[in-house]
Order: C-alpha cells, then structure tokens, then sequence
C-alpha cells in the first residue's frame, strides 16, 4: 500500500498561529515527512497521558512539536496540530480523532464529557467553552432533540456522546459543547435546533457506511466526502507547499460536503443556490467552475464566470488562480456582464458605446435631462417617476414604441397609470431613445438585447458550453435573459449562487421569468463560516421582517442560518464628532495590533467615497498606515496598511476587524438615494437595499465588528 500523508485543518489553523520564523522550520519538517515519515531523524514519542492511544509527538525543533495520528497498522499518517511542546502536549491530552464505528467519517473532537447544570445558562447568555458543569439534576425544561439514538448515530454522534445530546434543553447550553462534538454532528444538531426540517439535514449530514466499518482503516476513511471537509491527503510537494504558503484559506481545499455536493456532480438542468453571507457560496461557485472545466469541457470548450461588478471578478479570478491549474483556468473566461456584453457587441459591429447611469462622461444624464423636457406638465407626477419608468419597466422589457408601452406590465410599480396617462408620458422614453441614438450610445440594457438578438440568429456559435453566476441577487431580467441564451441547454449547463439578503442594486426579478427553470434544482447552503454568531445575528436582525425573495417566484428568510463560531459581541460607538470618532478607532486598532493583527486583517468600511477621504486623513495623520482598496485591482496581501474601502467595494472579500465608520444619520441610510423618489414602493426598495448594504458590510467581519458614528446616529443603529 503506498503511504498517505493527510493534513488536518486543525494544523494549518495552529501552523498559521505560530511565529513566521518558525513557520520556516515547520515546512521543512513536514516537507520532508511527506516524502518518508519512516525517515531517520523522525522520532515519534508516545504520549502516555493522551486521550487517544494512536497520537505521537514528533520534534520539530527545540521548542516547537507536533502532533501525528499513527496508526498500529497502515501506512496512513495525519498531520493535527502543531504548538510549542506543552502546548502541543495539551491539545493531545483534550482532544480525540478517531474514525466513527457507524458513519466511517474520521472525526475530531475535544474529550471533556460535561453536562451543562439546567439553569445554568439563560436564553441570552453566551456560556464560556470548556467549562465543567456539574451532573444534570431534575430537569424542568424538555430536552432540546426527540430524536432517538439511530437517528444520532446516523448524524455522526459519537457513542459516548448520546446522553450528553439527549441532556440539552437549550440552544445556549448546545453552543456550550460545541467542540466536544464533531463539527459535523454539531453542526447538524444546530440546524436541527434553528428549525431546519429534519428530513432535509439528514440529506445534508446523515452517513450510512456500506457494510462493517473498519476503524482501524484510515485510508478508507480519508476518503469519506464528510472526511474531507477537515482532512486533506496530500499528494504531492508542489501542493503542500502553496497550502502551507496560504494556511488560512483553508476555502481552497477543505470543502463542507454539502458544497461538495452541489460542485463535484453531474446536473440535468439549471441550479440555484442560496445562501447568507459566509456561507461559501462563491467558493462554490469557483469550485464548480474548476470541476467542470477538469471534468466537463471537451475539445476547446469554455465556460463563463460571470458576475454583476468589475471588482468582484477581478477578485475571483484571482483566486481561482489558487485552484486551478493553467489549462483549467484559460477554460474559464472571468469578466462581469456588462464588460462582456461590450466586448461581444462590438465584435460584431455593434456601432453605438454603452453607456451608464452617472457614468462620468455625463452622457446618460445629459440624455435624460433633455428627455424630461417632454414630460407633460398636466400630470402631477415628479421627475423621479419617469427614471424609474424607465429603468423598471421600458428598458427591461424593451419597449421601442407607443404601442408596446400601451401593452406594457407595470406589475411592482407604485403609481397606477390609464392608457390615456401612458400615452400622455411616451414621449419623454422615444425622445430619451431618439436622444441615446444621436449620440451614437446605449443603453447596458439595449445592448444586452443586441447580444440576444445575434445569438438567436446564429450569427455568433460562440455560446458557452457552460455558465457559472456569482451574486446572481444583483443582476436584471435582461441579463439573466441573456445568460440562458449563452450556455448550450444542456447537462450542466447553468450554475447560479446569489443570496437575496444581500441584493445592494435594485435588480429584482424572477428567473423562470427569464427562461430559467430550477425545478428540483434549488438548494441552500445555511452554515456561515466567516462570522461569529453574534456577528451574524447583529447583521441580520436589520432585515428581520422584511419580505425577501428567493431569486425565483418564492420567498426566502433566515430562520436556520447560523454560524457555528462564537465570539465577543458588536462594539458600537456614538461619538460627539469625527475627531473623537477617529481617536476611539485608532485606539482600537492599536489594541488588535498588540493582540496580534497584522494591519492587512483590518479594514475601515464608510457608506461614500467622501467619508473615506476623511478617515483616510486623519489616520494617516495620527501616523497609520492605510491602503485604499479600488475597484480595478484585487487585495494583494503584501500591500501594507489598514484597508480602506466603501460599503460597495467590500462586497466579497473578509477581514478579521471590520471597522463601520460613519454610520450616521443622513448618511445610513443615503437620504439621497432613499429621498430620490416620491412613489413609496420605490422608497420601500431603496431602504431595504440600504439594509442589505449595511447588511453586506457587517457580514465581511470574521472575528471584530466595530460600528461608529459622530453626531446623531443612523436609525439603523437606534431601532
């Protein structure tokens, strides 16, 4: 049997913990045990007051150990932890993994055996971890699960763990044993707890092993799909080198089997995939797009990787440069839609330049401010109205004519119209078209149409053999129409992720409305990753109660996301002005930096451009470095300096301290942007986007979320 060296996630989280000098000395050590961890040299020492029988010590150098899972027989070995030696010692004696009797899954887990005291904790308290709490009594709460011992099994409940299981009667006291369970079982138990039908974790956590499990086999193990979400088998040295190089994007190859699911399959149609920020839904989307251009793509096929903003694709494409080797990535085009709707059109002689919304040229506004002169002044309605006729109803639907707009829905628009009124306002679209032509531009919406148009007359074969979409959320009826067209209809030919809690762009639509069928083809990712739990639910409490769809013609709510990490609640402060704002921000900087935090984990986070021109003066003359992030270039690790960036351009990325300055009233919510219509369907929308870009910007925090203003507060922070 040929040796398998595996390297648990535990072990790129202590790897990344320690001091980069000595990280030098760890990848040497583990480079040359993957090439013979029989080589002389290596000792193994036994740990006599271990929890597991099977973990060994090896030395790394004078001060540093780590810790192996050596099998009595096989020539498995699995890289844990690594520590200082006592601390390397510590984490042996607490923790155990071993492969689980029922599921075949190899599993990791803390060895306390405690039972939390009824009472001991109330609904809102967060109960410290690792604590002993004393032996259940008379209990006067029911217990939290009825789910009888096969079913806990199933869900990856060890043996020993049962009664400890069956004793919880509360959410808090499930979040206190967190780490004495396998994150798998925990995990499944959590959804369970937040109201995830059981029928639907039992499809997502449930393991039935075919036949007898060996659990001495750790081969057969490490290949278990619930396996590989926290053990990686390692196969060669050009691999373990960029892991080692990147230990905290653990994203690259440690998959939740429910990704796995959705990316390493074959689907007979299009797939939607929903999901609250930090949950992996663009992890999976590039993994989809890495598997399919390994296992799909024929000849000289390709697929596109598309989404609604330029930074974002720029992000993504460098990070699927991490995954992918460089025949998969010159298969996977990566361009957001607009860019390659421009590119597309003017390949075939498309004459006219697109053009945007307060795009810099001035074009479109001038347009639209010529075309307001023919609005009729006998209607009582504002000019804020016909921009939103406009872009809700004309451009979408691709009104050219009187006659089209006399026959035109206006389903979701606030102010009712008659067909007199209609054609009475007509005139101010055929001169904002007549106006566009003159000037030799476009619309992106009329351009996306063209593009339709040439495919569906063949004049272009060029369609995709495939289609990925990330933050589906934020794009049009029209581009989504255009999406269909572009993938061939067939086997895998659709992958869409987007997460309606966080649409920022006022794009609602339905996808079956514009061709698109998931029937049986919808699915849900609902642990977050990224966040603390008390991060998520502060996030999330701002939409609470607002209806938010499901990309398609249903609904969708929050009820069972949860993250599984607990953490120190929100900081929210309410300064007199900016200076002593600013001056409490430095202060806490300066305190995750003597915690440890490199300037590159933190990012400062303002509603405007204009804010950030502020904060970045004053913390650069209180002597902080700071880096702003662009829209053009992704964030490049090795640039120093606390990042700086507005609600919108941190869409996508994550840091460990997320400062939100400036959250003020006026300013969170943009009264501009929510003022600028007077129809209260319109205003509704906006303020639910400006929620979700609040929303959004909290969510990019891992483990500090800090929230500030000066002057009087933003409603969202006093409601």
């Amino acid at each position: 049997m040929q040796t398998k060296i595996a390297i648990g996630d535990g072990f790129l989280e202590a790897f990344a913990a320690i001091p980069r000098g000595k990280q030098k000395k760890v990848m040497e050590f583990v480079s040359k045990f993957r090439r013979n961890p029989q080589a002389p040299g290596i000792n193994y020492e036994k740990i006599n007051d271990s929890s597991d029988s099977h973990f060994r010590s090896v030395r790394i150098d004078q001060d540093y150990r780590g810790i192996v899972l050596k099998p009595d027989t096989g020539d498995v070995y699995v890289l844990l932890w690594v520590d200082k030696h006592d601390d390397a010692y510590h984490w042996a004696r607490r923790n155990r993994c071993q492969v689980n009797p029922h599921t075949g899954v190899l599993q990791i887990f803390e060895t306390d055996h405690v039972q939390p005291l009824e009472g001991e904790f109330g609904d809102t308290a967060t109960p410290p971890h690792h604590t002993p709490f004393p032996t259940v009594g008379v209990q006067t709460r029911p217990p939290l699960f009825s789910l009888d011992d096969d079913t806990l099994r199933r869900l990856g409940v060890p043996e020993d763990r049962l009664e400890l299981v069956r004793s919880i009667t509360s959410e808090v006291a499930l979040e206190a044993i967190d780490r004495q369970l396998p994150v798998e079982a925990f995990e499944a138990l959590y959804l369970l707890a937040a109201g995830s039908p059981l029928d639907e974790v039992l499809a997502d956590y449930a393991a039935n092993a075919e036949g007898a499990v060996d659990t001495g086999d750790l081969a057969a193990a490490l290949d278990h799909p619930a396996s590989r979400r926290r053990f990686y088998v390692v196969e060669d040295e050009m691999e373990l080198i960029q892991m080692l190089e990147a230990p905290l994007e653990r994203w690259r190859v440690f998959l939740h089997p429910s990704q796995r699911k959705l990316v390493e399959r074959h689907w007979n149609g299009p797939v939607r995939v929903l999901g609250g920020a930090g949950t992996g839904k663009t992890v999976v989307a590039m993994h989809r797009a890495r598997w399919l251009a390994a296992n799909v793509l024929k000849n000289r096929e390709k697929l596109l990787l598309t989404t609604f903003t330029h930074n974002l694709a720029v992000d993504i494409h460098n990070n699927l440069k991490k995954i992918c080797t460089p025949d998969q990535l010159a298969r996977i085009d990566v361009k957001p839609l607009n860019e390659w709707v421009s590119q597309f059109v003017k390949r075939h002689g498309y004459a006219s330049r697109i053009v945007y919304p307060g795009g810099q040229d001035g074009h479109y506004e001038d347009c639209w401010q010529n075309a307001l002169q023919l609005k009729p002044a006998d209607l009582d309605l504002p000019a804020s109205f016909y921009r939103e006729e406009w872009e809700r109803v004309v451009l979408p639907q691709r009104i050219v004519d009187r006659q089209g707009y006399l026959r035109a829905s206006r389903v979701g628009r606030g102010v009712a119209l008659n067909r007199r009124q209609r054609g009475e306002i007509w005139p101010v679209f055929e001169e904002m078209r007549l106006q566009l032509f003159n000037r030799k531009v476009a619309s992106a919406e009329d351009a996306m149409h063209h593009a339709m148009d040439i495919l569906a007359r063949g004049e272009d074969s060029r369609a995709y053999r495939a289609v990925v979409v990330d933050e589906t959320q934020d794009l049009g009826p029209e581009a989504l129409s255009l999406i269909r067209k572009l993938a061939m209809d067939a086997e895998d030919d659709l992958f869409l992720v987007g997460d309606g809690h966080q649409r920022i762009y006022e794009r609602r639509c339905s996808m079956s409305q514009c061709g698109i069928n998931i029937r049986g083809r919808g699915r849900k990712l609902k642990i977050n990753y990224r966040t603390t739990e008390q991060i998520r639910r502060f996030a999330t409490s701002l939409l609470e109660g607002v209806d938010i769809d499901d990309l398609d013609d249903g609904s969708d709510d929050t009820r069972d996301y949860r993250s599984l990490v607990q953490g120190d609640a929100p900081e929210v402060q309410i300064a007199g002005n900016l200076e002593q704002e600013v001056s409490w921000i430095f202060e806490q900087i300066r305190e995750l930096r003597e915690e440890g935090l490199v300037q590159q984990d933190i990012c400062l986070v303002a509603r405007t451009q204009y804010q950030l021109n502020d904060y970045e003066a004053s913390l650069k003359s209180a002597g902080l470095e700071t880096c702003r992030l662009s829209r053009d270039q992704p964030d490049l690790r090795e640039r120093p300096g606390v990042r700086l960036a507005t609600m919108h351009r941190v869409k996508g990325l994550e840091f460990k301290a997320v400062f939100m300055a400036g959250i003020n009233s006026g300013v969170v919510p943009l009264i501009r942007a929510v003022e600028a219509s007077d129809d209260p369907v319109e205003r509704r929308l906006k303020d639910i986007n400006e929620r979700a870009l609040f929303h959004v910007a909290a969510t990019r925090a891992i483990r500090y979320l800090f929230v500030s203003c000066n002057g009087i507060p933003s409603p969202y922070l006093t409601k």
